[in-house]
């Protein structure tokens, strides 16, 4: 990729405690939390997750969503559910992520074969939800 091209810079998940979701995350996702400690002294809105160098994962209070009407003509869209997100892994860590999930009680899908995505048809996918419902889709190419 080049400086230029378009990329995901980050999602933002209406949660209703950032704190446990980021210890969601880092637990069972192996993300790297951060701003937790400015969140938790009041210093930030919001605290994130890593996802890769590039893209992070907002964890934004549910008491925000009033606030971020910024859409014209979107009156009441803020904090509208999105259907999903789907993380890319290395075949190791899609296994390790569906064990971690189970091992916590986590309920996971049945894993699905050949889903079309972004880099082609992806060998396995599987569906999960986070504690505050937003559905994730983990899937692996190699």
């Amino acid at each position: 990729m080049t400086a230029n091209s378009a990329r995901l810079d980050h999602v933002v998940l209406w949660v209703r405690d950032p704190g446990a979701a980021a210890r969601f995350y880092e637990e069972n996702l192996g993300l790297e939390p951060l701003r937790v400690t400015e969140f938790t002294e009041g210093k930030a809105s919001f605290p994130s997750v890593r996802l890769n160098e590039e893209t992070i994962l907002d964890l934004a209070p549910l008491e925000l969503a009033p606030g971020m009407d910024v859409v014209p003509e979107g009156a009441g869209s803020a904090g509208h559910p999105v259907n999903h997100v789907c993380l890319a892994l290395p075949a190791v860590r899609f296994d390790r992520l569906r064990a971690r999930l189970q091992e916590q009680g986590v309920p996971v899908s049945d894993v699905s074969y050949d889903a079309f995505g972004a880099r082609g048809r992806a060998r396995r996918s599987f569906y999960f939800r986070d504690p505050d419902g937003n559905v994730f889709e983990a899937r692996h190419y190699d």
